[in-house]
């Protein structure tokens, strides 16, 4: 806008410049006369024109910008809302004035998605309470049935079968539960400070279990010692669902890697798996509550679609920071980056 403007005063000031002397030209008959018209015109212009407009220059400049700075600050604040804090209002003028009255209908905007938000927790949360109880009864008399002798074989095969699915659907409640409660600020952390390479090593050993049964190898190339403040349980719940992710997305003979290294403030873990990788318009969606990747899409992938999510929560919640990286057909290496304690010297 400031260069518009400015292209505008330039342009006007030559065109009265260049009007000026042909209307001297047309109306002068001695050149003399002429050439000294010609002399004041391109003085006013040198001395008076270019002046005014720089002045005018840098006093529109310094208006645009003191006229617009609402709007940039408008702009920053908006660009920082999202679901976590649209309880937060954006800066108003008070002085009723069009930009004013945006910002009221923008925080009237977000204050009926922030109460819609909380609906859905509400009600996540209150829904999965009450299908727990429902469930506890339902696999208890189910492993009741079990115990009875006298039980046919295919009969024992369609209870088991059935004992397998209300027991995934009791992990996608209590991950639902979980999830609701963290979003509702309900879960109290106990930090304390312990060794992640350590749960980084007892980690291995389950992985090593889990993949037995596919053939798959895993691989410890490093585990530096790394103190961070943490909570031991969400940790061991965060290292379990990436392992089991790595176990399950991955191809049959297949191997798993896992690294943890110190890079001066922070612990780095990385986690690789040999399987179909992802696609790169699915990486930004793979953290998203019940979005599953292609490869999970042909039924033989056990899963809801919450590992990554309570993953990502657990990370944040230690200040730290979870990322993806796939190459299709290749690896795919989930990062996490947790804050050390005692920070290194570098």
């Amino acid at each position: 806008m400031t260069l518009w403007y400015s292209g505008v005063l330039l342009l006007s000031t030559l065109l009265i410049a260049v009007l000026s002397l042909d209307e001297l030209h047309e109306r002068s008959d001695r050149p003399a006369k002429a050439y000294r018209g010609m002399e004041e015109i391109m003085g006013i212009v040198l001395w008076i024109g270019f002046p005014a407009i720089v002045l005018s220059i840098g006093g529109g400049w310094w208006l645009m910008r003191k006229a617009l700075s609402p709007v940039a600050t408008l702009t920053e604040a908006a660009r920082t809302v999202n679901e976590r804090n649209l309880q937060k209002e954006l800066p108003r003028t008070h002085n009723h004035d069009e930009l004013d009255q945006l910002a009221e209908v923008l925080n009237g905007m977000t204050a009926r998605l922030n109460d819609s938000f909380t609906r859905i927790r509400d009600f996540t949360l209150n829904a999965s309470h009450e299908l727990k109880t429902p469930l506890t009864v339902l696999c208890g008399e189910t492993e009741t049935e079990l115990r009875d002798a006298s039980l046919e074989p295919g009969e024992r095969e369609r209870i088991l079968s059935r004992l397998d699915e209300l027991h995934r659907l009791a992990r996608i409640v209590d991950g639902l539960t979980l999830l609701a409660k963290a979003d509702a600020g309900l879960i109290t952390l106990a930090l304390r400070p312990l060794s992640l390479d350590e749960l980084v090593r007892d980690n291995f050993a389950d992985t090593q279990i889990l993949a037995e049964a596919s053939g798959l190898k895993v691989n410890l190339t490093s585990c530096s010692p790394a103190q961070v403040l943490g909570d031991a349980h969400r940790l061991r719940q965060l290292l379990l669902n990436l392992a089991d992710n790595a176990v399950k997305y991955n191809q049959p003979g297949g191997s798993i890697t896992v690294a943890l290294t110190c890079d001066g403030k922070m612990a780095k873990l990385n986690m690789s798996n040999t399987g179909s990788g992802i696609p790169p318009e699915v990486v930004p969606r793979v953290f998203d509550r019940f979005f599953r990747g292609d490869p999970a899409h042909n039924g033989n992938v056990e899963g809801c679609g919450l590992g990554l999510s309570i993953a990502q929560w657990i990370v944040s919640v230690h200040k730290g920071s979870l990322s993806i990286e796939s190459v299709p057909g290749q690896t795919t290496t989930i990062t996490v980056r947790l804050p050390l304690a005692q920070p290194q010297a570098t």
